[in-house]
């Protein structure tokens, strides 16, 4: 699908994955709706790239609304929808002294990692759905779900992170089925272990870092935003891939621990 003169709405677009993914299509032409809760980084990126900023929470039908409506209103065409936001959580199932997971922090990971994409998702397709297909196959747009190897691999602690990410990974061939036939793809990642902000700066965290890449098998070290970034474009580009879910993990398989 052709890139330049579309528009494209990215949840948790202000840093991470879904900053890079922005800067990636913008560089292409593509008019970046940055729709997160981080207004000062939000705003600065949209500004930087000539985007559009919308505060968004993922679970909030408004507040999604409102960041499709913005790419809507762009003056490109809404094409591209690239769910990235979401939150970890590790807690043992039954910890210690034989405490129960809570159920309140399951039910948040939940709401946002899986229900937030499924979200924007629906909402997003809605208005793709109603534009000019781009070509003689009827295609009009992409959605791309961010999942995570903890959905297939999920590691001691991970119950809630694991059962969001997989419902990510579940939900990715009947939505391809249901939107193909509005002409619309959807694929989803699962990122392994990428360098983000998320672990900080300084000797400790790169100590830290060290020890989390040492178990790929090649190439040893982490993925970044930027190759993250690059695989999603491709998705995006490459009109026969849909119902996908794509591993990017250099080869790890996650271990109990």
């Amino acid at each position: 699908m052709e890139l330049n003169g579309a528009s494209a709405v990215i949840s948790g677009g202000a840093s991470g994955l879904g900053e890079a993914c922005a800067r990636d299509l913008a560089a292409k032409g593509v008019k970046v709706v940055i729709a997160d809760l981080n207004e000062a980084k939000g705003k600065a990126l949209a500004d930087e790239l000539g985007g559009i900023f919308v505060k968004t929470d993922v679970s909030n039908e408004t507040e999604v609304q409102a960041a499709v409506q913005a790419a809507v209103d762009s003056g490109s065409p809404l094409r591209i929808v690239i769910n990235s936001a979401g939150i970890g959580w590790a807690t043992r199932t039954v910890g210690k002294g034989n405490v129960p997971h809570p159920l309140d922090t399951f039910e948040k990971v939940i709401q946002i990692n899986l229900i937030g994409t499924f979200n924007l998702m629906r909402l997003g397709a809605a208005a793709i759905a109603a534009t000019e297909p781009v070509d003689k196959d009827g295609l009009r747009g992409v959605v791309i779900n961010t999942a995570s190897v903890a959905a297939l691999e999920g590691q001691t602690g991970q119950v809630a992170y694991s059962a969001s990410k997989g419902g990510i990974v579940g939900m990715t061939l009947p939505a391809a089925r249901d939107l193909s036939a509005v002409g619309i793809r959807v694929n989803t990642v699962c990122p392994g272990i990428i360098d983000t902000p998320i672990y900080g700066e300084g000797e400790a965290a790169e100590a830290f870092k060290a020890t989390l890449s040492a178990p790929v098998p090649f190439p040893k070290r982490m993925g970044t935003s930027a190759e993250f970034a690059h695989l999603v474009r491709s998705l995006i580009e490459n009109d026969y891939m849909n119902g996908e879910t794509v591993r990017f993990d250099g080869g790890i398989r996650f271990q109990p621990k």
